[in-house]
């Protein structure tokens, strides 16, 4: 033990002589949940919205006066004719035009209804949808505020509700699998160029003839990674809950043992792809590029596995990030227990095992 220990501090003071790997442990984490937390979002904020108001009366500007409380439009108002709507998309900046035609309140006075034209950028579909269906709940909802339907025989109306998050926060919906991301990919690269940087250094000679064994070599190199990774996660977890208002609802500690759990078969991992490759460069590009195409789409935080084919929903099973992915969302989301979790806490377990076997297995003990 007085042995591992001298190593293990070794190899801190390696990891906090080297810039770039502090670099790569602290500040691309805190970068990614940032950058990812806010732009990677369901929602459509801070859209440039065209109204044209033919009719300028009292309902028309009610209505725009509720649009322009919302924080989903920036609102430009212009009356224009048909001919000067399709060239004021092809100049990019308005993405959608509302428009209340000519007499609008006098028809919906003395005929009981009356039309208003949205108009959206088709280019981006899913955007253009989102649009069209908030200005329609603003236009229903100003209609059932201002002309109730106390003259229907029958009314339903929809009470719609986000279980698990009430104050709708598109952030929810990413934060689980960023946290998949950064860990997987920092963690994996961290320790994929530790065996492989002694070998390019000339120092893999000492540490063959010292009287360590294999296995307590790779120990050594995993014990301060390990360590660094759990105070990594708590920056994650502390920008999560204090910038991006995002509430751990479950176990704190179970939420920590879960982690630690993928801190661990994330490094076993990288281990393997240290021990398989012999340049630095090519066990980075392996772990950060050959690690990051399958967490992003196999882990299920952008790309529902449900429309995928069979075939590659198999394939995602083998991504330890989908596990961890379901876990995190079950705890911290949900505030489940550990009975909810065990399936995928002994997968994670079975893939650490095995990794760290192989890359026992692969760890030669003579220079070739």
């Amino acid at each position: 033990m007085k042995q591992l220990l001298v190593f293990v501090k070794k190899e801190f003071k390696q990891v906090f002589r080297d810039p770039r790997t502090l670099l790569i442990m602290f500040g691309l984490p805190i970068a990614q949940i940032v950058l990812f937390g806010f732009a990677l979002t369901s929602e459509v904020k801070n859209i440039d919205i065209l109204i044209s108001d033919h009719s300028k009366d009292v309902v028309t500007t009610e209505i725009v006066s509720k649009i322009k409380a919302t924080n989903y439009f920036i609102v430009h108002e212009k009356t224009m004719g048909d001919q000067e709507i399709e060239k004021t998309f092809k100049g990019g900046k308005i993405q959608c035009i509302l428009i209340f035609p000519d007499g609008f309140n006098n028809e919906l006075i003395h005929q009981g209804k009356s039309e208003v034209q949205i108009i959206a950028d088709g280019t981006d579909p899913n955007t253009a949808k989102t649009m069209i269906n908030y200005l329609t709940t603003i236009l229903n909802e100003y209609q059932l505020q201002k002309f109730p339907s106390s003259a229907l025989r029958y009314q339903i109306r929809t009470e719609p509700r986000m279980l698990f998050n009430e104050e709708d926060n598109g952030s929810m919906n990413y934060i689980p699998g960023v946290m998949a991301l950064i860990l997987m990919l920092v963690c994996t690269a961290l320790t994929s160029v530790s065996i492989v940087k002694e070998k390019e250094l000339g120092t893999m000679e000492i540490l063959l003839v010292s009287p360590f064994r294999p296995v307590m070599v790779l120990v050594a190199k995993a014990v301060p990674y390990f360590i660094l990774s759990l105070v990594n996660f708590t920056i994650i977890l502390l920008l999560s809950v204090f910038l991006l208002h995002i509430d751990v609802r479950g176990s704190l500690l179970l939420l920590y043992a879960e982690s630690a759990l993928f801190i661990l078969t994330c490094l076993s991992l990288g281990l393997l792809i240290s021990n398989s490759t012999n340049a630095q460069q090519t066990a980075l590009l392996i772990s950060m590029m050959g690690m990051m195409l399958p967490t992003i789409i196999f882990t299920g935080f952008i790309f529902p596995l449900e429309n995928m084919p069979w075939i590659l929903r198999t394939v995602s099973n083998i991504v330890p990030s989908k596990w961890y992915f379901i876990i995190v969302k079950a705890v911290m989301l949900k505030g489940l227990g550990f009975r909810f979790v065990w399936k995928e806490t002994l997968i994670l377990i079975f893939m650490t095992v095995v990794l760290l076997s192989v890359a026992l297995k692969k760890f030669k003990i003579r220079l070739q």
